[in-house]
């Protein structure tokens, strides 16, 4: 008998080796390994912050940042991109691969006021982003060194109008709602402050409570420390109703200035093209944080409100926010460009 194996049988047998072959691949491929293939985070998440360490919108991050680590056991990395009043770390973010593993903590000032305040933004916040969740706000604070003659947003007033542009006012960078809110407050008080910009808080609490600049203006989380320890003065507040965190306080409108009102509010947003399950997926995992008792109690001791929600409230609002802010920065002249 003769045991060779004919041409064709040979053809049929590698046709059905690479059958068999194929059918392992796709085996590997089944729905459920797919998705764990394809599970989200299996990396490191990085949460860009716009601004330099110790300030607000970076207590902020990182608070939230921690408990998605401790809740979730990610690893989610805070990333401080300074600049531009913010406009440098938000670009970074608008860049980046839309796979999730990038995020901004976006506030006020680089979402809805930049737009209006720089003629070429690189970046244009409702294309190039996609909102995931809203986090807190926060009002802002005019503050001074304890020892500071200013005891009073009046006092403020009378020594500006005696000597223009003498008194110095601090912020934390171009464009920020501090930065629109002293312009405003300006507008209302008819005076005019020496304005000196900083990147970040750090520097400018520095130099604020060693009496380099006359008053500062920030939102309550950049400033609630120190004036709790004795360092500085809040002058006035620039919400509609006091802080349960500076009760003795003044409102801007308590000082005569009637309804005026400015907030700096924050949230995580990423690259837009981001899949709608990793922004769901995330969104789910902030809410679940802003709900815990502690993170709760450590934004409301800062002074802030926790907002929370989905991402279609957090749209609507930036939506509403940008001409909102178009017609302030058009109302007080302020230019950057």
């Amino acid at each position: 008998m003769h045991n060779a194996i004919s041409p064709t049988c040979r053809a049929l047998g590698a046709r059905l080796m690479l059958a068999a072959l194929m059918g392992l691949g796709a085996a590997a491929l089944t729905p459920g390994a797919a998705h764990a293939q394809a599970a989200y985070p299996n990396k490191p998440i990085r949460l860009i912050v716009p601004f330099p360490p110790g300030g607000g919108t970076d207590m902020i991050a990182r608070t939230v940042a921690q408990k998605l680590t401790d809740q979730h056991k990610w690893n989610v990395v805070v990333d401080n991109r300074p600049g531009a009043g913010g406009n440098l770390g938000v670009d970074a973010a608008a860049k980046a691969a839309p796979d999730g593993y990038t995020l901004v903590m976006g506030q006020t000032s680089n979402l809805a006021i930049n737009p209006s305040l720089y003629a070429k933004l690189p970046y244009d916040p409702l294309k190039d982003l996609v909102p995931v969740a809203l986090v807190s706000s926060a009002p802002i604070v005019m503050a001074a060194p304890i020892n500071s003659p200013y005891k009073t947003f009046a006092d403020v007033v009378a020594a500006a109008k005696g000597k223009p542009d003498a008194l110095t006012l601090g912020y934390s960078g171009n464009g920020t709602v501090a930065h629109l809110a002293g312009e405003l407050a300006e507008n209302a008080a008819g005076i005019q402050l020496r304005h000196v910009p900083y990147k970040g808080a750090s520097q400018a609490m520095t130099d604020l409570v060693g009496g380099q600049i006359d008053l500062y203006m920030s939102a309550v989380p950049t400033l609630l420390g120190q004036v709790r320890n004795g360092k500085l003065r809040a002058i006035m507040i620039t919400s509609l109703k006091r802080s349960a965190q500076l009760p003795d306080t003044p409102t801007l409108a308590e000082s005569g200035y009637k309804d005026f009102e400015a907030a700096s509010w924050y949230g995580v947003l990423a690259p837009a093209g981001t899949p709608a399950a990793v922004v769901q997926t995330l969104n789910k995992a902030i809410n679940q944080a802003l709900t815990q008792p502690d993170v709760a109690e450590k934004l409301k001791s800062e002074g802030g409100e926790v907002l929370g929600g989905t991402p279609e409230k957090f749209s609507t609002l930036l939506k509403a926010e940008v001409p909102r802010w178009a017609k302030i920065v058009k109302d007080s002249g302020a230019s950057l460009d």
